[in-house]
């Protein structure tokens, strides 16, 4: 799939979202890259208090010098793996999520860009993971936990020993319905 079907699939209207449950507020940045068409996720490292080990998008809280949720998925992004993308790189926005133990309502934008320059990750980030996203999204399955399952509809993807699954497997499963809706997948 080239990436300009999947930035015209993807694109959106990026007005903000209001947020009314006094959650706090998080944004992660999904980013879609090569021509190989590769999602852009990272480990968490273990000794991260909140989601250590958790393979996810890069991103994190809402910081009060950001001027909005952009600014937090940009900014983390870059301090996270040393990427800067640029506000006129994102594509879309999809809709917020929440997180079911540490009581975030995420954001995730989604940029869609040609190819990455090397990246660096900090002390939060144990790897980087570039996965092509069609074989990816195709491992969708329900979540098996009954603890996840019981509280709101949960899924998974593998990738290869990694399992995905809460918040980012929710943004995740956005894109497969966008897909499938399409006929891409």
């Amino acid at each position: 799939m080239i990436l300009e079907e999947i930035r015209s699939l993807l694109s959106t209207d990026l007005s903000p979202k209001p947020n009314h449950d006094g959650s706090k507020l998080a944004s992660v940045l999904v980013v879609i890259h090569g021509t190989e068409s590769k999602v852009l996720m990272t480990k968490k490292s273990e000794i991260l208090k909140i989601h250590g080990g958790d393979v996810s998008f890069p991103g994190g809280k809402l910081d009060k010098s950001d001027v909005d949720l952009l600014s937090t998925a940009l900014r983390e992004t870059k301090e996270e793996i040393d990427l800067e993308i640029k506000r006129e790189q994102i594509t879309g926005q999809l809709n917020s999520v929440h997180t079911l133990n540490s009581g975030f309502t995420i954001t995730p934008f989604v940029a869609v860009v040609d190819d990455l320059p090397t990246l660096k990750q900090n002390f939060e980030v144990e790897s980087i993971l570039n996965i092509p996203i069609i074989p990816f999204l195709k491992t969708l399955e329900d979540d098996p936990d009954p603890n996840h399952k019981s509280i709101q509809e949960m899924h998974i993807f593998k990738f290869n020993e990694y399992i995905i699954w809460g918040a980012s497997a929710r943004i995740l499963k956005q894109i497969v319905d966008i897909f499938k809706n399409n006929k891409l997948i």
